[in-house]
């Protein structure tokens, strides 16, 4: 299936009338003056998590540093597809040929430290870039512009919304203003084409309309065109999968080499469940961002069975108000044997390969043992407790 562009001539697709915009949003938290607190829910429509709530920190525990640790490889050999004018390629082509495993140079993947959100940035070796997410609402894409410009980023080659709650898609309109109009421009975005009545949402696609960015719907099959990098998205179903944004979230497989990065957003049970029936052992992947920031929603056991990861990351605040990560998760991970970073304990996290050979750097020291991070997690009584983690280096960034 190739990938499609939403028609430019169309009505952007949102539910809800520009008025109504300042009702509360269908997580349950209401908009206020056009950014909006829309919180990741478990599928019965409520909080996940019976952890109380809790204000976020004013400072974010450890140390600054590093901490470098090799991983494993092993992915297994992918089909190329027939391609099309635009440039992006077909999983489902008639042409089918073995994956290219020799590669030049590395591959970067940073998982930048948003909180209680998602925002990942890929490098490739020619320095095309991907971004997949933009952080919080609340932070209206300054904490992840500032991180692209420290790595020297003027230019967003693939701009993806795994989906539409906004602590994925928060920046997302900063984002796109930020480098139309004092950067290199936005090359294309991505987006799985389920709306949402969000003023967040609207946001967005105000940017993308003001800048005239091309938008592209994708869906199970699609390849993102990206030079030296196969990128094959895994969901949303080609088929009529509904308007469920977490089911419909965006899943993309990254292969370099004989190195594999598997991303889902916040896709729970229901669509791993799916992707395993429908790709099997072909989800097998050496590094994985948790599904749902750790929640126990995701990282259902049957999916992790089949990606098998050697590492796995976490991006959710240290005080996550959603317990995010979840016990159980880390307990699964540790059982595992998966070599663990959660950004509220490590900050930025940049997982770095030629292919072959994988390493992760952070920002601050800390285990990357599960069951150590387990230990770590803030009870429900003390949230935003102070960590024991080691602050005796340098402060910490914000």
């Amino acid at each position: 299936m190739l990938v499609t562009p939403l028609d430019a001539d169309d009505e952007p697709p949102v539910d809800a009338d520009a008025e109504d915009l300042e009702a509360a949003d269908t997580d349950g938290q209401a908009d206020d003056g056009g950014t909006q607190a829309d919180e990741t829910n478990d599928a019965d429509g409520e909080v996940e998590s019976d952890d109380g709530e809790a204000d976020e920190p004013d400072s974010e525990p450890g140390s600054a540093g590093t901490d470098i640790d090799d991983g494993g490889s092993g992915a297994g050999d992918a089909d190329d597809g027939s391609s099309d004018e635009s440039g992006a390629t077909s999983a489902n082509g008639d042409s089918e040929t073995e994956r290219t495993t020799d590669v030049d140079g590395e591959l970067e993947i940073h998982h930048i430290d948003v909180g209680q959100a998602d925002s990942t940035l890929l490098v490739t070796p020619d320095g095309e870039t991907v971004l997949i997410d933009t952080g919080d609402w609340r932070q209206d894409g300054s904490d992840v512009i500032a991180y692209l410009e420290s790595q020297g980023v003027d230019r967003v080659d693939h701009l993806v919304a795994t989906h539409a709650h906004a602590d994925h898609i928060g920046g997302h309109a900063a984002v796109i203003e930020h480098f139309e109009t004092d950067g290199d421009g936005i090359g294309a975005a991505y987006d799985s084409g389920v709306a949402h009545d969000s003023a967040t949402y609207e946001n967005y696609l105000d940017a993308i309309e003001a800048h005239d960015v091309d938008l592209f719907e994708v869906e199970e099959g699609d390849e993102l065109p990206i030079d030296g990098l196969e990128a094959t998205v895994l969901n949303p179903s080609a088929d009529e999968s509904g308007d469920d944004l977490h089911y419909n979230s965006v899943s993309v497989a990254f292969e370099f080499g004989k190195f594999t990065y598997l991303t889902t957003g916040d896709a729970e049970a229901d669509a791993e469940q799916r992707m395993v029936e429908e790709h099997g052992g072909t989800l097998e992947a050496d590094a994985y961002q948790a599904g749902h920031h750790g929640s126990s929603t995701s990282s259902n056991g049957p999916f992790m069975d089949a990606v098998d990861p050697e590492i796995a990351v976490i991006s959710s605040a240290y005080d996550s108000q959603y317990g995010h990560p979840h016990e159980a998760v880390l307990e699964d991970y540790a059982e595992r044997g998966i070599e663990t970073y959660w950004t509220g304990v490590h900050g930025d996290v940049v997982v770095t390969t030629d292919g072959a050979a994988v390493s992760a750097e952070t920002e601050r020291e800390f285990s990357t043992d599960a069951a150590d991070l387990r230990e770590e997690r803030p009870d429900e009584q003390a949230r935003v407790a102070t960590p024991q983690v080691d602050t005796a280096t340098a402060g910490v960034s914000g």
